[in-house]
């Protein structure tokens, strides 16, 4: 099964970065975008890719005393950017060492378990809003939501999500997430 380690936001931060993101669909270029649903909102902490199902047992053992090393810490969601202009996407404000620190504690657990977690680039926390297939121009989309900065909202817990891969070959379609564990940060 595929699966990351992820930060999920409450509703209420949901609902308000989802009221600022509104907007955004009726600039220019707007529906060459696949835009992601609110509801699969998260902070991915540490991608596993496909993991063997025998792994789980170990995985989610090591997640959870990962979870636990680490306190609740607050975030809100600021700084818009992009990469290259195929991702849009919302950034954190707050406590981001803890956000980074839970994420090295999840990557480094999840390999000790025997999964080996995506190392090829540095935690960045980024919240994906929008993604293009071919190169749109988003510096508008970055731009309009330069200034936003969110309520702020505490991190209570760390996911394993599964990622369920769209398999109708239907241009557009999206992955289908859903939690398989979660455990409280500091418990």
């Amino acid at each position: 099964m595929r699966l990351f380690a992820a930060v999920l936001p409450p509703p209420d931060a949901v609902a308000e970065l989802s009221s600022a993101v509104g907007p955004l669909r009726s600039l220019p270029g707007a529906g060459r975008l696949r835009w992601t649903a609110p509801a699969d909102w998260h902070f991915t902490l540490a991608f596993l890719g496909e993991v063997d199902e025998a792994l789980l047992p170990a995985l989610t053992e090591r997640l959870a005393r990962a979870a636990h090393r680490h306190p609740p810490h607050e975030l809100r969601f600021a700084g818009a950017g992009r990469f290259d202009d195929r991702v849009l996407w919302i950034g954190a404000d707050g406590d981001r060492t803890a956000l980074r620190d839970l994420a090295r504690s999840a990557a480094a657990g999840a390999r000790r378990a025997g999964v080996e977690a995506d190392g090829k680039h540095p935690f960045r926390a980024h919240l994906t809003l929008a993604r293009a297939t071919d190169p749109v121009p988003l510096r508008p989309y970055e731009e309009h939501l330069a200034g936003f900065s969110g309520a702020p909202w505490t991190v209570e817990r760390l996911a394993l999500v599964r990622s369920k891969l769209p398999a109708s070959g239907v241009p557009g379609e999206r992955p289908r997430y859903e939690t398989v564990a979660e455990w409280g940060l500091g418990h």
